[in-house]
């Protein structure tokens, strides 16, 4: 179980990828444990769309505003919230594949679409599903360094008892 821990506390993402694809059997563990991801009243509603065409992952990349991982890695999945998702699931839905993307030894980073009805046309997305997020992946490149912005903020900085003043 610690290991698992520490694993938990070493998840980063990562910025710089090499240029060669990603496994199909590696992909296909990392989207079966997307699959499993719990959502809301189990109603997972969610897909996922795998993006590799180079002239997409380049206008996919254009819907946001920090999207350099995006056109740096061979893959990037786009999240679809369906209809009467939620948000919240969409995020957990992004940490269950980054999680297993660092168990297969392939690097992620999250990233935001700004301007998700550019996204939606990009993705030729049915009326009514978004996708304001995608997660970038690829192996990580010999010089990748985990992102860190100064480490973390103390606990008691993050929590609080019953309210938020105590």
């Amino acid at each position: 179980m610690e290991q698992l821990y520490n694993f938990l506390l070493g998840l980063r993402a990562i910025r710089s990828f090499e240029k060669r694809l990603v496994r199909d059997d590696h992909l296909q563990r990392i989207l079966e444990a997307a699959r499993w991801t719990g959502s809301s009243k189990n109603r997972q509603n969610w897909s996922v769309i795998v993006v590799r065409d180079p002239s997409r992952i380049e206008r996919l990349a254009e819907c946001g505003d920090f999207t350099g991982p995006v056109r740096a890695a061979p893959l990037t999945l786009a999240l679809v919230r369906e209809p009467e998702g939620y948000e919240f699931d969409t995020g957990r839905l992004a940490q269950n594949i980054m999680l297993a993307a660092a168990a297969l030894g392939v690097a992620s980073c999250p990233i935001t679409l700004h301007r998700e009805e550019d996204a939606a046309r990009v993705l030729e997305l049915p009326e009514g599903s978004r996708c304001r997020y995608a997660v970038a992946l690829g192996y990580p490149s010999p010089e990748a360094r985990p992102a860190r912005f100064g480490g973390r903020k103390s606990l008691a900085d993050l929590t609080h008892a019953e309210t938020h003043g105590r």
